[in-house]
């Protein structure tokens, strides 16, 4: 447990943090889902526009610093080789 005044501030804070960050990938779990729901159907179309909702918001939580910058491109690069596959 923290003793100082400052130490128990920050495990305020990075309690709070914690609790934003988690429900944020959570967010971003759900839209990769949604993407992969699409893409098990087999529809193109439907999983292309699964895949442009999905973008900005990895994007936007890369941007946070909830996930990294690489592992956001690297998801986006797969989701996008899965929905080129489904075309072909």
């Amino acid at each position: 447990m923290a003793n100082s005044k400052q130490a128990r501030k920050r495990a305020r804070q990075a309690e709070g943090r914690r609790v934003l960050k988690a429900s944020q990938r959570a967010m971003v779990r759900t839209y990769v889902k949604r993407v992969i729901k699409a893409i098990n159907g087999g529809d193109h179309a439907t999983a292309m526009a699964e895949f442009q909702k999905a973008q900005p918001v990895i994007d936007r939580i890369a941007d946070k610093d909830v996930l990294s910058k690489k592992k956001a491109a690297r998801l986006k690069s797969r989701l996008n080789a899965r929905i080129k596959a489904l075309a072909a």
